[in-house]
């Protein structure tokens, strides 16, 4: 008989994860309210590939943006994608959350080209797209693939198009490599569920 932690509604689910993605997105309007404030002082936090003192960047590139126009146009599907993801479940969602910006910014380090710098949540958004995309079919959950289903025809355009080694203006690395760690993340905390278990669990691989 499932406990109480077990027990979560549908309500208490959506709450949390709106809650959680809300104040998300403060703190990232909220850095860009500080960093316009002290002369774009954070926009060194960006990533510069293969420097060695860049590495530690990798994580708060994720949380920095190069004005606000770069922040409005990363805040609606952070927020919807974010809320999403993060209804299977808090702590699943953050782990995801971790591989996705770790595995992306190690990656805009490593082959983003030279003198450049990269920053913005927008990698962590391409994550959230894969991971939403195919977590449902891996985990063979009719909601899950209606889902991506349903999130693939709203942005699928948007995110091909950001795809796009043309676009000189984005990093379009950062973007695949966000994409493709969404995917990855999507196996690496696929959950089992269990007759006895409403929520399942998930299992590193």
């Amino acid at each position: 008989m499932p406990g109480p932690r077990e027990a979560w509604s549908t309500g208490d689910r959506a709450l949390s994860a709106g809650k959680l993605m809300l104040a998300w997105v403060a703190l990232l309007w909220l850095l860009e309210v500080v960093d316009v404030a002290t002369g774009h002082a954070l926009d060194r936090f960006g990533i510069t590939p293969r420097e060695p003192s860049e590495l530690t960047d990798v994580i708060p590139s994720a949380f920095v943006h190069f004005g606000f126009a770069h922040l409005m146009s990363n805040t609606l599907p952070l927020l919807v994608l974010g809320f999403l993801a993060a209804l299977s479940g808090l702590r699943r969602f953050l782990l995801v959350c971790a591989l996705i910006v770790l595995v992306d910014g190690l990656g805009v380090w490593l082959i983003s080209p030279a003198h450049t710098n990269t920053a913005g949540a927008s990698g962590l958004i391409f994550g959230l797209f894969g991971f939403l995309l195919v977590t449902g079919f891996v985990e063979r959950r009719p909601w899950g693939i209606l889902a991506g289903v349903l999130i693939t025809a709203i942005w699928g355009g948007s995110i091909l198009s950001g795809l796009a080694p043309t676009q000189t203006a984005i990093s379009w690395q950062g973007h695949l490599l966000g994409l493709l760690a969404g995917v990855a993340a999507a196996f690496v905390f696929r959950r089992r569920v269990t007759p006895d278990s409403v929520e399942g669990s998930w299992s590193p691989r």
